[in-house]
This record gives C-alpha cells, structure tokens and sequence, in this order.
C-alpha cells in the first residue's frame, strides 16, 4: 500500500462547506441558491471520480491538516471504505437536493435558505466522517453534523418539532460525549494511538473485560447507529420534513452512525481480535436483537413514516451484524449494505414524501388504491421495499446473500436465524402496502380521479433511485469493487470450510 500526500480530501469536505456560507448569501434568490448546491454536489462527485483509480490499485490518499494534541492529528487518510461511503453520500446528495426543491416548494415550506445551508454543512461534515484517518478526527466532524442536522428536525418549529429535536440533540450529543468521549481517551492511554489500523490498536495483554466495556461504550455511544436502547431519537426525528427524513434515515446521519461503527471494528480492534475473543458474539447478540426488535414494533405501525423509521433500525443492525460477524464476506456484505440501503430506503422516504405532496395521506390504511393514481410512485416505492426486504430484482438481495453467507461460514450460525426471520418481518410490513396500493380499492370511494403524480421534482427523484435500485443488482460496481478492495486489506478469517 501507498500514501500519496493530497489536499483533495480537504477540497471534497470544504466544497460543500463553502457552498453553505454562498447559499445563506443567496436568500433572496432561491434559483441561485439551489444551482450552487447541484454546482458543489457535481464538483464533489467529479474529484471522488478521481480519487478511485488509486485506491482501487490498493493505495491511500492521506493529508494532516493540524496536530494541536501530540500524536494526535486532525488528518484525513482515503482508503476504500470511506471512498464508498462518500459516494453514496454525494450522489444522493443531487437526488435529495432535487426532491428538495420540488418538495419544500410545493408545500410553500418556510426557512428553505437555512434548509439548504445547513444540508451542505451536514455533507461536510459526512465527507469528514469518510475520509479521517483516526479517531479524533472522525469524533470531531461527527459532532459537527449532529449539530448541523439540528435545524433541519427542528425545521417546522411546532411543539412536535421542539420536542423531537430537543430529543434527537440530547440522544446524539448525550450519547458521545458521555461515551465516545471517555472511551477515545482510555483508548489512546492504552494502545498510545487512535489511527484507524486493519490489525487494531490495543497490544496484547488487555483483560477481555476491558475490551468488552470499551467495546459496547463505543457502539453505544455512536447512537446515529440506532442500537436499541438509544434509538428512539429516530423515529422522534419523523416531525423534520420528508427531505430532511431521507437525509436522516437513508444518507447522511444514520449511515455516518454504522459508518463509525464499522470503522471502530475494523479499524480499533481489528477484525482478528474479534474473531479470536467473544467480542464478535457480543456485537451479533446485541444488533441481532435490534434487528428483530425494530421489525416487529415495524409491524404494528401505521404512520408510513415511523414505519419506515423503525425498519431503518433493523436495516442499520444489518450493517453492524454483518461486521460483527467478523469475516471476509460478512464484513464485505456489511459495506455493501450500506450503499443498497441507502438507495432503497431513501426511495421509500421520497415515495412518503411524493404521497404526501400529492394527496395529504400519510397512513399505511390510507394507501388502499393509491396505485391507481400513483403508479410511478407506488412502483419505485415496490422497488424499494423489495430491495429492503432482500429480494430480487433489487440490489438489496446481494448485500444480504453475502451476509448470509458470511454467517453461515461463522462460529455464530445462529444469526442465519436473525436473518432470515428478520426477512420474513420485513417482507410482513412491507408487502401488504404493496398490495392495498394496487390490488384493493376503497369501499368508501376510491382515491379522487383528479389525484396524479407529485409535482416533477417530486417524482423525478424516486423514479431515478427506484432505477439505481435495479441495476445495482446486475452491475454493483463501483460499490462491489471498492468493497472487496477494503477486505483484502484487513486481517480477516477466511470463511469455515473453505
């Protein structure tokens, strides 16, 4: 592996960053200020296009910005994973920016300036998330899109507003710094470094019950990765309006959480460590939990939206189970879900959204027929929950087949139970919207004939991940490669029997 010193990484993170402080500059005019969010989203996809060809041969891109702590550098190192993540993050950045606009117009939504500042700092700071090279620095801009993301739960300003908000802060905030904080410290005193490393950094030596607790106060700590008992700031977060909910739920805050889940089990304790202790078998018990939980309280729901809410729950255990499982495919089926995720569940929140803008209906038993007068938009919201769900044609069905893989090749074969009943429950809640959409029709009266598709950038936007969903089934690259290529950098078990 080879580092090549760049200031890409620091352009890529301030891109977005400066295009915030243009866009509050830009009130007055609304068609500016959204050509300069499509201008500085286009411009961070062009240099992560360049960026790939280096890290798809093995190498890293690597930049120290300061060191105000000894051994303790605010830097940036690029590697695969964090390439991945970042395009996901950037190219749904476009698509929700345009949902946005369709959306927040239609309903004539106040603040819309504030709305799209803040959502560029929020990228900002996901693309700081991506691309740190220890833990200090992904700590720092972790904070920093916590603390973004705050106007936009908040954005209604009703009292279901404060309050979600004041929830989401307290969780999120609450959370780091009563964990993380103390965990990143006791960790530095131990192993003397926080560098995000494919062998971890505690030496031998270090009591198993150690380990244990500065294993789960990270995991728990990092609370946007939605590990019950700290989840409920989630489904709260459903007051923000259905943009603002795609980039909770499907982009930037969520995924940022498993994001640095994944990256505290790969890069603090190594792969290896976990898979030699009980440490693998502790993170299974606990997403395991989580995944089947959240799937069933899913089932009981009827508001679309904290359905949606409690699925993304289970999805974002998937991700964490699948790490813990602590093998090559495992870990690669981990990677990959968090890009198939993203664009199936953000296709689901845009469906929400579209339905919403189009006729007012928000609730599960208000979709009988809808499919009539929707059927673009009911279609993409199939997709989507197929791909969810995990079953073909959508690109949700190979990150959970090497999932399934990696555990059934693992000492815990009991999480193929978790999986599969898991898909079974999602398959409970998702399929019969699907069906009362097009195959029932109201006895009260069916859905107004003067009810049609949302407004365009309302309908653009799922139309186009609803089609991503698909083809990422047939032709999963870059995802796949730049996946397999952060596995063959760690020191992972080959899989049992093989």
């Amino acid at each position: 592996m080879q580092e090549l010193v760049s200031f890409k990484p620091l352009i890529i993170v301030l891109t977005s960053a400066i295009a915030s402080l243009v866009i509050l500059s830009n009130d007055k005019r609304p068609n500016l200020r959204e050509a300069i969010t499509f201008i500085a989203a286009g411009i961070k996809l062009y240099l992560l296009g360049t960026l790939t060809p280096w890290i798809l041969q093995g190498n890293v891109y690597v930049v120290q910005l300061s060191e105000f702590i000894p051994a303790m550098p605010i830097a940036f190192k690029v590697d695969a994973l964090g390439l991945l993540f970042a395009y996901v993050a950037s190219s749904l950045w476009i698509l929700t920016t345009m949902y946005s606009i369709g959306y927040m117009r239609h309903l004539k939504e106040q603040n819309q300036t504030r709305y799209f500042a803040c959502f560029a700092v929020a990228l900002a700071a996901t693309m700081g998330v991506s691309f740190s090279a220890n833990l200090l620095t992904m700590y720092l801009f972790y904070e920093v899109l916590s603390l973004s993301t705050y106007p936009l739960v908040a954005h209604h300003q009703g009292l279901d507003a404060r309050t979600g908000s004041r929830k989401y802060l307290t969780y999120l905030l609450g959370t780091s710094v009563a964990f993380v904080l103390p965990t990143m410290i006791i960790t530095y005193q131990i192993s003397g470094s926080l560098d995000f490393s494919a062998t971890g950094v505690f030496p031998a030596g270090v009591s198993s019950t150690t380990l244990s607790v500065l294993l789960l106060l990270f995991i728990f700590g990092f609370a946007k990765g939605g590990l019950m008992p700290f989840h409920s700031w989630l489904p709260g977060a459903m007051v923000a309006p259905t943009p603002v909910s795609s980039l909770l739920h499907a982009v930037a805050v969520v995924k940022v959480g498993v994001f640095s889940i994944v990256r505290i089990i790969t890069g603090i304790f190594g792969i290896e460590l976990l898979s030699s202790t009980h440490l693998s078998t502790l993170i299974c018990i606990i997403a395991g939990f989580t995944v089947i939980t959240a799937s069933l309280i899913a089932l009981s729901q009827d508001n679309l939206k904290r359905l949606l809410a409690f699925s993304t729950v289970g999805q974002l255990s998937y991700i964490i189970l699948g790490a813990g499982i602590a093998n090559s495919l495992g870990v690669q089926g981990s990677i990959l879900h968090i890009a198939m995720h993203a664009f199936g569940k953000i296709t689901l929140f845009f469906c929400a959204g579209a339905i919403y803008a189009a006729t007012g209906k928000k609730y599960v038993s208000q979709m009988i027929g809808i499919g009539k007068q929707m059927p673009f938009t009911l279609a993409a919201f199939s997709i989507g929950a197929l791909s969810i769900i995990g079953l073909p044609p959508a690109g949700g069905f190979i990150s959970k087949w090497y999932m399934v893989l990696g555990a059934s090749g693992s000492e815990n074969q009991w999480v193929l139970l978790i999986y599969l009943t898991s898909t079974l429950l999602n398959a409970f809640y998702f399929l019969p919207i699907i069906y009362k959409a097009f195959f029932m029709t109201n006895a009260d009266g069916d859905f107004s004939s003067g009810i049609k598709e949302a407004p365009l950038f309302c309908f653009i936007p799922p139309v186009i991940t609803a089609i991503i969903t698909l083809l990422l089934l047939v032709n999963p690259q870059p995802f796949f490669d730049l996946s397999h290529q952060f596995v063959s950098t760690l020191d992972v078990l080959p899989i049992i029997g093989k």
